[in-house]
C-alpha cells in the first residue's frame, strides 16, 4: 500500500475510530464506588514505565499513588509485559521495583522468552543460543537442558569468524573436534552484541544442518527450527530516538539467509509482541495474579498499555481480533496454551516513548510503513489505538474510569 494510501486509510479510520480519545489531566472523570476489579492491566516497561535506568515520573507517580495500596500491594492484576529477552525475569521484577519504589515479584514479569516454557518438545534438544546477557541462565530457567553458545561455537571452530580481523586466531587453529555435539534448534533471544559474528555463524548452522564439522547440505528444502523472540524493530532507550531493536537483526538474518539459499528463513515460532502467543501468556499470567490477589470476579478485560505502535498497539489489536473471531493460534503450541477466557484487549498509546509526539503535530495517524514482523499479518485498521493518552498516569485515570474503578483505595 503507498504512503498516501495509507494516510487516507489512517484520516478514515481517525473518523470512525470514535473510541480512541485522547485524554489529558484536565478531562472529567468519575471516581466510582469501591469494588472488586474484574479487569487487567499489560504494562509495556521501555517507554512507557522507564527511559533507560530512569523511572518515568508519571509512571512513578501512577503506581504509587493509584495502582498500589497503602500497604503497597496491588489493587489491580497487573503483568508487565517487555519485548526485552536478556534478562531473567527476576532480575527485571528487582530493577522495577526498585525503579518505581513498588513491590514487583518475578510472577509478574514477561519477557519475550517466558512463552519459551509451553514449548517443551525442545527442551531436551541441543539448542543454540543467540543474545546477550546470561542467555544459558535464562533457558536453563525455562526448562532447556542442553544449550550451546555463539562463544562456544567460537571457541570449537575458530576459523569460522572471520569478519574482524583483530580477533581472528593468532596461531594456527586446533582441528574441530568431531565430538562437537550437533544443534538441533536455534532460539534468538534478542539482539546480540557482535551482528556478523551471530549472522555468519547462524546461517553455518543452518545450512550444515547443525552438524559444523561437516560441509555445507545441498538440500535445503528444509532447515532447522528457529525460534525467535523480541520481534521490536526499533526500541525507545535514553536516547531522543528510536534505536534498533532485535526485529532489526532478525531482518538481517531472514535476507542473508534468502540471499544464499535463495528460499525464505522459517520460523517455528514467534513469540514477544505483536505475537498472539504473547498476549495469551499474558493473559494467563494476568488470570493466576488474580488468584493470587484472592480475586473472585472473573477478569473479563484487558488493558495493554504501550509506546510502540506497531509492537503493542498492533499486538493488542490483534490479539482482540482473535478474541472476538474465538479462533485458536496458528503456531504450533503444545495444549498448554488456552483459549482466550476475557472478554476484550483494549490498546493504550502512551506518548512517552517511540511514539512521542512533538508540541503542535497533527493527531496520530497510521505509521506509512508497517514495521512489524515479516511473518505476522497486516491490517492496517490495527494500528489504530483504542485510546491515546499522554503518560502511563494519564492511561489510569482513563482505564480506572471506564471501569468505574475508585482510583484509590
Amino acid at each position: 500500500m503507498s504512503t498516501a494510501a495509507l494516510h487516507k486509510v489512517s484520516r478514515t479510520c481517525l473518523n470512525s475510530f470514535k473510541t480512541s480519545l485522547i485524554y489529558t489531566s484536565s478531562s472529567k472523570l468519575h471516581y466510582g464506588s469501591s469494588k472488586e476489579p474484574n479487569f487487567g492491566l499489560l504494562f509495556d516497561i521501555d517507554g512507557v514505565l522507564i527511559r533507560g535506568k530512569k523511572a518515568i515520573p508519571a509512571a512513578k507517580k501512577a503506581f504509587k499513588q493509584k495502582l498500589v495500596n497503602k500497604d503497597g500491594k496491588f489493587r489491580v492484576p497487573t503483568v508487565f509485559v517487555t519485548n526485552a529477552g536478556n534478562a531473567l525475569a527476576q532480575t527485571k521484577a528487582e530493577q522495577l521495583s526498585k525503579l518505581l519504589e513498588v513491590e514487583i515479584t518475578s510472577e509478574q514479569v514477561m519477557m519475550s522468552h517466558s512463552p519459551l516454557r509451553m514449548f517443551d518438545e525442545f527442551h531436551d534438544k541441543c539448542v543454540l543460543l543467540s543474545g546477550q546477557g546470561p542467555v544459558d541462565k535464562i533457558a536453563e530457567r525455562i526448562g532447556f537442558q542442553n544449550t550451546i553458545t555463539i562463544d562456544q561455537i567460537r571457541s570449537a571452530f575458530p576459523n569460522l569468524d572471520m569478519v574482524d580481523h583483530q580477533r581472528r586466531p593468532k596461531l594456527p587453529p586446533h582441528a574441530p573436534s568431531d565430538t562437537f555435539p550437533k544443534i538441533e534448534a536455534v532460539v534468538l533471544f534478542g539482539e546480540p552484541v557482535r551482528w556478523e559474528t551471530n549472522l555468519q555463524l547462524i546461517i553455518d548452522i543452518l545450512l550444515t544442518h547443525g552438524s559444523l564439522s561437516d560441509p555445507i547440505v545441498e538440500t535445503t528444502d528444509k532447515h532447522l527450527p528457529v525460534l525467535a523472540c523480541n520481534m521490536d524493530l526499533l526500541w525507545m532507550s535514553e536516547s531522543h530516538m528510536p534505536r534498533f531493536g532485535h526485529g532489526t537483526f532478525m531482518h538481517c538474518l531472514e535476507s542473508v539467509y534468502e540471499k544464499m539459499v535463495g528460499k525464505p528463513l522459517t520460523y517455528t515460532a514467534l513469540m514477544g509482541k505483536p505475537s498472539e502467543i504473547t498476549y495469551m501468556y499474558a493473559e494467563q499470567l494476568i488470570r493466576k495474579q488474580s488468584a493470587r490477589m484472592g480475586l473472585s470476579a472473573p477478569v473479563k478485560t484487558l488493558y495493554a498499555i504501550g509506546d510502540n505502535p506497531m509492537a503493542d498497539i498492533y499486538g493488542a489489536n490483534l490479539y482482540n481480533k482473535r478474541i472476538k473471531e474465538q479462533q485458536e493460534l496458528t503456531q504450533p503450541v503444545t495444549s498448554q496454551v488456552q483459549e482466550s477466557h476475557v472478554e476484550s484487549c483494549h490498546s493504550v498509546l502512551v506518548c512517552t516513548g517511540v511514539y512521542s509526539p512533538q508540541p503542535g503535530e497533527s493527531p496520530y495517524q497510521i505509521p506509512p510503513v508497517f514495521h512489524g514482523p515479516r511473518d505476522i499479518e497486516f491490517d492496517v485498521n490495527l494500528c489504530m489505538p483504542s485510546y491515546i493518552t499522554k503518560d502511563a498516569n494519564a492511561a489510569l485515570d482513563v482505564i480506572f474510569d471506564l471501569q468505574k474503578f475508585p482510583m484509590t483505595s
